[in-house]
This record gives C-alpha cells, structure tokens and sequence, in this order.
C-alpha cells in the first residue's frame, strides 16, 4: 500500500510539474507539493467526521482525485483568470487549481460543513481562495473566466444553475462520467456554446468536457 500511494503521488507529482511548465524542484521550492501532502493529509482527517469523497477512493486519493483535478490545468491559460468551481464539497478541481495555478479561485458550495473544511483546508495549504457558501443560483455574477465542475449534476442541470453568470468567451470545464457523449445532445438548446470532448488521463470511461462561448 505504501509503495503504491507513493508512485501515485509522484505520478500526481509529475503530471503537474509538466502542466505547469517548471520542474520538480521548482514546484518544491514554492511548496507546491507541501500544499498537497497538506490537502491529503486533512481531507482524510475530514472525512472521518464528514462525507467529502466516497470512503473507498481515500487509498486512491493522489490518482482519483487529486491528479483527476489537475488535468484541468492543461486547458487553462498561463496568465491569471477568474475560475468560479460550482459544488466544491471536497475542494475538487477548485482547491486542487488554487494550489498549482496563479488563478483566482471562487469555491461555490451550499454545505456549511463542506465550507469550514475548505476553509480550514485552505488556509493548512497556505492558499488564498474566495469561499461563497451559497447556492449558484443565487449567487450573484462573478464574471468568471472558466467555471468548472466534476460530478456535480448532467450538462444541462450544469448549464441551467449557472446561467445568468454566462459572457462571450468563457469556458467552462466538466469532469464528466461515461454519460458525457448522451449529455451532449442538449447542446442544440445552447447555440453559442461549442464543445470538445477529452478522454480522462485518470479513467478510461471518464471525460472531459470543455466548452467555449462565442466571442
């Protein structure tokens, strides 16, 4: 078990030293790989009191969850954006994002337990991001750059609940299940919206969906 929760931290580990363009040991020099032994180590504390992940992935966690976020990182751009995360819970991307990438990052999540673990797990991985404990249907706008999501609702529940917080040139990025292909067919309702489809580096049935609003 050790030995396999270990090439999978240093798969997670690579992957991101990759994406974001510096080395390993630039990525340890800002403590990037603090932050996540960091993140691991409280999410599992966490879980015990409340159900963030499904308890079965927690021996998975570097591969299922934390590199499943990161993949994000390769469809962001390198200058600084917004990007709102809709139903953080776990902090996933949206935490995950906030430790790797210069980003400003908006946690959208309803839980008032789910919220003090962000808050807390946050400030344990030295990151700054912006918590809104709210429903994103009543959120006001936030202009978001990306809005993301993983696991949270089907594609048009997704796109329905974060309507009014839609402009000309975003992009939103889904981590979707083996339902992603069908979930598209009601894109014929969003005209503007342009989607491409990316297999998931951490599942064979996964994807993910990224798409992009008309300028």
């Amino acid at each position: 078990m050790i030995q396999d929760h270990n090439w999978a931290r240093n798969e997670a580990l690579d992957y991101i030293a990759g994406v974001t363009d510096v080395s390993r040991e630039t990525i340890a020099g800002i403590s990037v790989i603090d932050a996540l032994d960091r993140y691991s180590q409280i999410l599992t504390k966490w879980q015990a009191k409340i159900n963030l992940v499904s308890g079965k992935t927690l021996d998975t966690l570097w591969t299922r969850h934390i590199l499943d976020s990161a993949q994000l990182v390769a469809y962001l751009p390198d200058a600084p954006r917004r990007i709102m995360d809709i139903g953080s819970g776990a902090g996933l991307p949206g935490l995950i994002l906030a430790i790797i990438t210069q980003h400003e990052v908006h946690l959208v999540e309803s839980d008032q337990r789910k919220c003090a673990f962000l808050r807390a797990a946050a400030k344990e991985a030295g990151v700054d991001v912006i918590i809104h404990n709210d429903r994103i249907e009543t959120l006001p706008d936030l202009g978001a750059d990306f809005i993301t999501a993983r696991a949270l609702a089907p594609l048009d529940k997704l796109l329905d609940l974060t309507h009014k917080h839609h402009h000309d040139g975003q992009q939103f990025l889904f981590l979707k299940g083996k339902t992603a292909k069908q979930e598209l067919t009601m894109l014929a309702s969003w005209p503007k919206l342009n989607a491409v489809l990316h297999p998931s580096i951490t599942d064979s049935e996964a994807t993910l969906i990224h798409l992009s609003s008309d300028a």
